[in-house]
């Protein structure tokens, strides 16, 4: 009674762009242990965070780096694919 239970929960829609990582990307990327596979460009939010998980058409994307640019406008959100749950 009264216990808890683990799961996912849709918390908001994010409009973003999705691309393969680049050249700009790299050095960035082989500091982390992480595999990167995405990265994703959304307008600043300041609880887009590392550890937070994005789906978009059945893909699950771990945020691994969220890095904003010097005007806190836009974030560049470096992303591994994770199985969904």
């Amino acid at each position: 009674m009264g216990g808890g239970s683990d799961g996912w929960a849709v918390v908001r829609t994010l409009w973003a762009e999705i691309t393969t990582p680049t050249g700009r990307t790299a050095p960035v990327a082989q500091q982390m242990k992480a595999e990167i596979t995405a990265e994703i460009r959304a307008r600043y939010a300041p609880d887009l965070v590392a550890g937070l998980r994005l789906v978009n058409s059945g893909t699950t994307y771990l945020i691994e780096a969220a890095l904003p640019d010097n005007e806190r406008s836009m974030l560049r959100l470096l992303c591994s694919n994770v199985l969904h749950p």
